[in-house]
């Protein structure tokens, strides 16, 4: 069973309806936000324990976020996966190198998703 906050930064009303369906059957607490800079808020009134991010975000897109967030004191050590459509070649690479902990590709496995999540909850903790 799920413990624990995630913040999950998407733009799209129906996947994060869908995120939110899994994680809270599973027992975490999901707090949403819909673009960057109202993630980053939430980050720092929530101090989640891990953030699920879609890298395709308008204006400020998760690369940016990542690095923002990991030159917070105080934010830096929350483990970021990346939630993305994102699957040509060099993308995962390009994730982790902006300060992403994991990646998970879309669409989203509603079986695996939990584990996912447990596993670099696990890790972090």
């Amino acid at each position: 069973m799920g413990q624990g906050t995630i913040l999950y930064i998407e733009d799209n009303p129906e996947n994060r309806l869908l995120v939110r369906r899994i994680l809270e059957a599973e027992g975490y607490t999901v707090v949403e936000a819909e673009d960057a800079p109202s993630g980053l808020e939430a980050a720092q009134n929530v101090s989640p324990d891990l953030i699920l991010l879609d890298i395709n975000l308008p204006e400020m897109d998760g690369y940016e976020f990542t690095a923002r967030l990991r030159q917070t004191p105080g934010l830096k050590e929350i483990p970021i996966v990346a939630l993305t459509a994102n699957v040509m070649k060099g993308d995962r690479e390009r994730t982790l190198a902006a300060g992403c902990d994991g990646y998970i590709q879309k669409p989203i496995d509603v079986d695996e998703l939990p584990r996912q999540i447990a596993r670099f909850l696990q890790r972090s903790g």
